[in-house]
């Protein structure tokens, strides 16, 4: 077992420029770290299984959960149960980053709103 950080983990990139790192992946739980470009987003979606937590560590994120819009600063979080629409974006000028755990695993568990 060794420390992670985004430098030794595995990278991803979605969206239009946003990027990704396994920090965790595991057939339990998921946590990534995500950072997102002003101006960008996710899609609309739910997890069919998969709780999930958003936790910001810099900027400010705009998320909608079940229709109602959170603004997240930083050390704030949130807590979506499974089966509930939800959208991440960045309406800021700064880059966001935040921390996502996920429980089940979210990857495959996916379904578009």
């Amino acid at each position: 077992m060794k420390p992670v950080n985004t430098e030794n983990t595995e990278h991803y990139t979605w969206g239009d420029n946003c990027d990704g790192w396994h920090l965790v992946k595991s057939t339990n739980l998921s946590v990534i770290q995500e950072c997102v470009p002003p101006g960008c987003e996710e899609v609309s979606h739910y997890h069919e299984h998969a709780e999930q937590f958003f936790f910001v560590l810099s900027g400010i994120a705009t998320i909608e959960v079940d229709g109602k819009e959170y603004e997240l600063h930083p050390q704030q979080g949130i807590h979506i149960p499974s089966q509930t629409p939800h959208q991440l974006k960045n309406k800021h000028e700064e880059h966001l980053c935040f921390i996502v755990t996920s429980t089940p695993p979210s990857h495959g568990d996916r379904v578009l709103v």
